[in-house]
């Protein structure tokens, strides 16, 4: 007796493939051995990659996700054997872009059950990414997030900045990020393709230095046996971040200009210039015009990497960023560690918002950091914060007094930021609430529920219950 066939077989396979190429969701599948076997076309949509580029190339290679580097989700699966649902991550497209996806996961069965792979779908959330960022007023920029005014302002001009090929000059105290903002210049400006060289100029002595950036010829000086490139020719076509350039002697800094003014230099024990196109973004944590005056910097060389200057707030002028700093760590630490902590109890929030920072976001990362080591899920809690940080603040489950709103370090830092933005404005509310990036309303609520005290008269000279709101 013959077996009779199935004569839905080929309409369900092409129903199948029909579905997977309708839906707006990306799909594909891999080998044991991570090799794209299919990729529907919302997959090509949203990556900018097409079908044909992808499938046979190891998935990594296509998706080039920050989960891909410790905490992939379809590793898990196919080692767990079972599925994931909804973890959030971000690929880079075809454009060097970051786009937000979630992304589920589970095992790839033929008919008979064997596991011959993995299947993933994708779901892109970068328009659902832009509206959060809108309603709550939260900036970002490669991997610096804000939502302060002061870095608002500087976002708001970044891209401009990034598309001029001038130098750069970015101040600011040690730990606020100035390397961070030199790499998002680069990968926004038409030099990202190009390498982003980074050096700190105050950690090696002149002689270094010069041979760091300019390289070297062999026989230049004793046990160099052969030629090596310096960071200017490394760099060529990209971007040379010089770290801490007021830590230079005045003698490199003659150097310095004459590469910048001529586009070109020498490296040691050669006789001949080579030319270089390289952007020069420099960075310091000192005030130059200041060391310009002391005549501890040279004027000429001042003028010339001033172009453009960003001056990068401290964390204590910014602590409404607190929050969303303390969740960006947790998030990042998380996906590299593997953990499950959910976020910060307010006490401990309480505790970091009454520190001063001297060493401002980078003390603030490594303090996530110290309490990843103890806390392993949930939220962080006082206990897991670095035991002098605790003594510093004054702050133990003792001498809590919240119903004292002096002891809120939360409601005082917030009453710090409004009544800063008041007095920019010359007590203008309307002006201050576009400052503070919210609604003239809300400002007012606000100034009410905290007790701000407010001038007769505005910033327009106006008696203030006469203002219309």
């Amino acid at each position: 007796m013959t077996k009779k066939k199935n004569p839905y077989k080929n309409f369900e396979e092409t129903a199948t493939e029909i579905i997977l190429e309708s839906i707006s969701d990306g799909v594909f599948t891999v080998d044991h051995n991570w090799k794209i076997m299919s990729f529907n076309r919302a997959a090509e949509k949203i990556t900018g990659i097409s079908r044909k580029e992808a499938i046979g190339r190891h998935c990594w290679e296509v998706f080039r996700s920050n989960m891909c580097e410790s905490n992939c989700a379809l590793k898990k699966t196919m080692k767990e054997g079972k599925s994931f649902i909804n973890s959030s991550t971000y690929i880079i497209n075809s454009e060097k872009k970051q786009i937000p996806i979630t992304v589920s996961t589970s095992l790839l069965k033929d008919k008979d059950g064997n596991i011959i792979g993995g299947v993933e779908t994708f779901r892109d959330h970068t328009l659902v990414e832009e509206l959060r960022k809108e309603l709550s007023g939260t900036y970002r920029m490669g991997d610096i997030v804000s939502s302060s005014v002061e870095m608002k302002k500087i976002f708001n001009i970044l891209p401009q900045i990034s598309e001029s090929d001038s130098t750069v000059l970015i101040e600011g105290e040690t730990g606020t990020g100035k390397e961070l903002l030199a790499r998002a210049i680069h990968h926004l400006s038409h030099r990202k393709d190009y390498p982003f060289v980074a050096i700190n100029c105050g950690a090696l002595p002149d002689t270094l230095l010069e041979s760091e950036l300019f390289g070297y010829k062999a026989g230049a000086f004793t046990h160099a046996v052969k030629d090596k490139p310096g960071f200017f020719k490394i760099a060529e076509k990209g971007t040379l971040f010089l770290d801490e350039i007021g830590d230079t002697s005045p003698a490199f800094q003659v150097r310095l200009l004459r590469v910048l003014e001529e586009h070109e230099f020498q490296p040691l024990g050669a006789v001949k210039n080579e030319k270089t196109n390289v952007r020069v973004i420099t960075a310091t944590n000192h005030n130059l015009s200041h060391m310009v005056e002391e005549k501890r910097f040279r004027q000429d060389l001042f003028y010339r990497i001033n172009v453009v200057t960003l001056n990068l707030p401290p964390l204590r002028q910014r602590m409404e960023d607190m929050l969303l700093l303390v969740a960006h760590f947790i998030a990042k630490l998380n996906r590299i560690r593997g953990k499950s902590v959910s976020g910060i109890d307010q006490q401990a929030l309480e505790i970091l918002m009454s520190h001063n920072f001297p060493g401002n976001i980078r003390e603030l990362e490594n303090i996530i950091e110290h309490a990843f080591v103890l806390c392993a899920e949930g939220d962080i809690q006082p206990a897991h914060l670095p035991a002098m940080l605790s003594k510093l603040s004054g702050t133990t489950p003792e001498s809590d007094t919240p119903d004292d709103p002096t002891n809120d370090p939360v409601r005082s830092a917030e009453i710090r930021v409004i009544e800063d933005a008041l007095k920019r404005n010359n007590f203008n509310r309307k002006a201050a609430a576009q400052d503070l990036g919210i609604h003239k309303s809300t400002l007012f609520r606000k100034i009410e529920k905290l007790g701000i005290s407010l001038p007769k008269t505005d910033g327009r000279s106006r008696n203030l219950h006469d203002i219309n709101f």
